[in-house]
């Protein structure tokens, strides 16, 4: 994990919106930056500018685990959310198991980072990506990866891979491991990924024990995909997924196989109420059961639409998280009394799941943040402007400073490098840096 401060030691120089163009004349470093704890607002940075909340996120990262360790939950937050290493370290200094990805490049991005146990949630196929992952678990031997099957073709294709990669590594340092998977259970019929019966997951565990690279260690799935989610679905789709670790325990599909847990694993940020409480239920089987929570948007949460789905609107008894993004942006042009256009778009701005909110105005005459007039809206976007509508000449002005809420995480970090963190009075206090 330090190498995190020297990757980032290249990171303050023109190429990166929103860092004061001073700090790359002076060949600033990210942290020589941060030590000068500039002021946001007065210390040369540019708009449109991404910050986040230094106190929103700690909040933020102190609250799930919490609600994960009171339920019993292990916790392998999904790092594909932030890709910020920084963010993983904090994650795992909170207690967290692991870190969930969902594509290979994103797991090599964990390691490169030295994160020793990876859930992949996803079936991977790609020779090249199981030959990769082969000479880690090889060359590693606190490394753990642990990652989907949903079809009895995909445990071929791995099976083939690995098979090859094992004959390439008999030479080389350390000894060959079988990959650890969990047979994914589809949520629905017409959910995402994954085996959409018992009987599929059935034929599908058959296929892992017949090959010899892989060992089979639980199941899983992700309840969030499934078309008209309500807690009744969500509830009897997660019953399915623990009674068939119970029906796979009862046949012996994990005694004999090395494997020292049974991992049962669920829950992005929309439904973990959900998996803790049917989780709990899970009898007890013949080996230690991992009940592994997968929740990544909690990080950073948003204004918007994981605002309306947190569970913690439900159980609001057991905590809460906090918006911790803020886009700062700036007037540049008021053709009309009722027109101002803002210097980000949609090469700065999440828009997927809904327009960005107007949350505040910082005065360029006087310096003095307020609350968004009422009734100043975004209603477009273009590549680098923001359309806004407002309903007097005197809600905005040529220069001012307004801060925009956007929605859904994923794709806030992705448009960002690098992103400031700001403390309560302003002063921006760290940089995280991002790598998708």
């Amino acid at each position: 994990m330090d190498t995190v401060r020297e990757l980032a030691r290249e990171a303050a120089d023109h190429r990166f919106k929103g860092l004061p163009p001073d700090a790359a004349a002076a060949r600033l470093t990210v942290g020589e930056l941060a030590e000068q704890r500039r002021d946001l607002y007065t210390g040369g940075f540019t708009t449109p500018v991404l910050t986040l909340s230094a106190e929103a996120l700690e909040h933020n990262l102190t609250a799930l685990q919490t609600y994960a360790a009171r339920h019993g939950l292990a916790f392998a937050p999904h790092g594909k959310t932030c890709m910020a290493p920084q963010l993983f370290r904090r994650q795992l200094e909170q207690g967290a198991w692991g870190i969930t990805a969902a594509v290979p490049h994103q797991a090599r991005v964990y390691r490169a980072f030295g994160i020793r146990r990876i859930f992949l949630a996803n079936e991977v196929v790609d020779r090249a990506a199981l030959a990769w992952v082969a000479h880690e678990l090889a060359a590693d031997p606190e490394f753990r990866l642990v990652c989907y099957v949903d079809s009895v073709r995909g445990v071929e294709l791995m099976d083939a891979a690995l098979t090859d990669a094992w004959e390439a590594l008999a030479a080389g340092p350390g000894a060959v491991r079988p990959l650890e998977v969990v047979v994914e259970l589809g949520a629905g019929a017409e959910g995402r990924t994954g085996a959409r019966t018992e009987a599929d997951c059935t034929a599908v565990a058959d296929a892992v024990a017949a090959a010899g690279t892989l060992r089979l260690v639980g199941v899983a799935g992700y309840e969030a995909t499934m078309p008209g989610a309500d807690a009744d679905t969500v509830r009897a789709w997660l019953r399915r997924l623990t009674g068939l670790a119970a029906e796979f325990d009862k046949a012996g599909r994990f005694t004999g196989t090395g494997a020292a847990e049974i991992i049962v694993s669920a829950g992005g940020s929309e439904w973990f109420d959900a998996v803790a409480e049917v989780f709990a239920e899970i009898p007890e089987l013949s080996l230690p059961v991992l009940r592994l929570l997968r929740s990544g948007a909690y990080v950073s949460h948003d204004r918007g639409w994981y605002e309306g789905l947190t569970p913690f609107n439900r159980v609001p008894e057991e905590g809460g998280l906090l918006p911790a993004f803020r886009l700062w942006t700036q007037v540049v042009s008021r053709p009309t009394p009722t027109q101002a256009f803002v210097n980000a778009g949609k090469r700065d701005i999440a828009y997927d799941l809904g327009l960005p909110v107007v949350e505040a105005v910082r005065g360029a005459r006087d310096g003095v943040e307020r609350p968004a007039p009422d009734g100043v809206a975004v209603v477009k976007l273009s590549d680098q402007h923001a359309w806004l509508e407002t309903p007097g000449a005197d809600d905005l002005e040529v220069g001012d400073w307004v801060a925009l809420g956007m929605a859904h995480p994923c794709t806030i970090f992705e448009k960002w490098p690098l992103i400031p963190v700001v403390d309560g009075g302003g002063k921006v206090v760290e940089f995280v840096r991002t790598f998708f």
